[in-house]
């Protein structure tokens, strides 16, 4: 807990955990189609000023670690990933 991050009157180090599963576990994450997910997930939390301390894509699923600032609630990634993957061309 020594890599905290400030604001204006707060330190804070807040993470979350996300595992985002493909329905019925296919395995449709691949090739290119992983790495538009993983730029979704990137630009996502560039935009939220979220900082991503680990992420994977898997075949059959995303699973990222987050570090959030108190002002973010950890709905807001969340909500706004799944929006941004599933109106992806």
């Amino acid at each position: 807990m020594e890599n905290y991050r400030t604001g204006a009157h707060s330190r804070f180090d807040i993470k979350y955990d996300f595992v985002w599963l493909t329905k019925y576990s296919k395995k449709v994450l691949t090739g290119a189609v992983g790495e538009r997910v993983r730029e979704l997930v990137r630009d996502v939390c560039r935009a939220n000023q979220i900082e991503i301390l680990q992420g994977a894509v898997s075949a059959d699923h995303v699973d990222v670690l987050l570090s959030c600032p108190p002002t973010q609630s950890a709905r807001n990634p969340v909500g706004t990933g799944a929006r941004e993957c599933l109106q992806a061309p």
